[in-house]
């Protein structure tokens, strides 16, 4: 498919909006049709997002004024989003929903891990869980995606290889260390420059809600086989997950290579980062910023047996919004990297 369709963005003043809006602008095969705001109607999108400045003339515009398009994002609050997505979801021909609203398939999996009953529980159903790699042919013939968690996303690209390898798992301790974009663009105490700057703070040591997201794409029904902690640093954006599989089987780092290598060895925005010296010698969010790769590498404790893989991304590029447009490519026939071939910076 060649052609170019019309793409509308609801909810567009946020940080993964204004991501959206800048790889759609710069997207071979997409005219950015509208973007809209309640609270920013009339204003110009580069008020809000100053690097689009020069890049684009669009204004924010109401739900009330949304016109039918070809390809429709939802990039609204969670909750809000799935009373907005059931109402909106006739208006295109493919919707890519950036929410949690829609990314477990199980209703009573989502109130356990959302605390209230879902609005629209027949929609779960009709919504393929959106990481290319590993759900790729279910998005291919999808008119509806949901988009995956930030943290779910590096947790689950890091993890998965050694799932469809077949190791046998006994659990999987997950740390995350987490860039305040990740809180939205929404200013709080928390993120009041006196409390935010210099913290290392452990914002949910327990029952982070993505990691019912890793279960579900594992297949696993156990809660206890993960274990996630997250914990907000000096960083705007990026995540670096640090995961611990405890497993009897005993692997060398040369077996960790051939599973890897298997498993993402033809996707374009995974790379495998292993090396023997220099700085970057396993993953580092850093020089991932405004990219849409995802590094992963590994080690072995060779006394313990356990594997430790380091995995990283941009939480609003992998986490978000390259992330949807990755899965939008798919969806629509487009090469999978239109609009996504930016490396990242460095030095940044």
């Amino acid at each position: 498919m060649s052609e170019t369709l019309r793409a509308s963005i609801v909810g567009a003043s946020g940080y993964a909006g204004g991501e959206l809006l800048r790889l759609l602008l710069d997207h071979p095969n997409i005219e950015v049709q509208q973007a809209t705001s309640e609270s920013n109607q009339t204003r110009y999108v580069y008020a809000l997002h100053p690097n689009l400045r020069g890049r684009t003339r669009l204004k924010f515009t109401s739900l009330s004024e949304l016109e039918d398009c070809d390809m429709l994002f939802v990039s609204l609050p969670h909750k809000t989003s799935m009373e907005k997505t059931a109402q909106l979801q006739d208006r295109a021909k493919y919707v890519i929903d950036l929410s949690a609203d829609f990314r477990l398939a199980n209703p009573d999996v989502y109130k356990q891990w959302y605390k209230f009953d879902h609005s629209h529980p027949q929609l779960l159903a009709e919504f393929v869980y959106g990481i290319p790699e590993v759900n790729r042919e279910h998005i291919k013939n999808s008119r509806f995606v949901s988009g995956a968690g930030c943290n779910a996303t590096a947790t689950i690209l890091g993890l998965y290889p050694l799932v469809k390898a077949g190791l046998n798992i006994d659990r999987v301790v997950v740390d995350i260390k987490a860039g305040s974009s990740e809180a939205g663009n929404k200013p709080s105490l928390g993120s009041h420059h006196p409390e935010r700057s210099g913290c290392v703070r452990s914002f949910a040591p327990a029952g982070h809600r993505h990691t019912a997201e890793v279960l579900q794409v594992m297949g696993w029904t156990d809660l206890t086989k993960v274990q996630m902690s997250v914990t907000a640093i000096e960083m705007v954006r990026g995540i670096l997950a640090t995961i611990h599989v405890f497993t009897p089987e005993k692997l060398q780092a040369k077996d960790l290579w051939k599973i890897f290598r298997a498993a993402y060895k033809d996707e374009p925005f995974m790379r495998i980062v292993k090396d023997r010296q220099g700085i970057y010698r396993y993953p580092e969010p850093k020089i991932l910023t405004g990219s849409n790769y995802c590094d992963v590498g590994f080690e072995v404790d060779q006394e313990s047996g356990r594997i430790v893989i380091i995995s990283a991304i941009d939480n609003l590029m992998k986490g978000a919004a390259g992330n949807a447009v990755h899965a939008m490519n798919i969806m629509c026939g487009f090469p999978e990297t239109a609009g996504l071939s930016f490396p990242g910076l460095h030095p940044i």
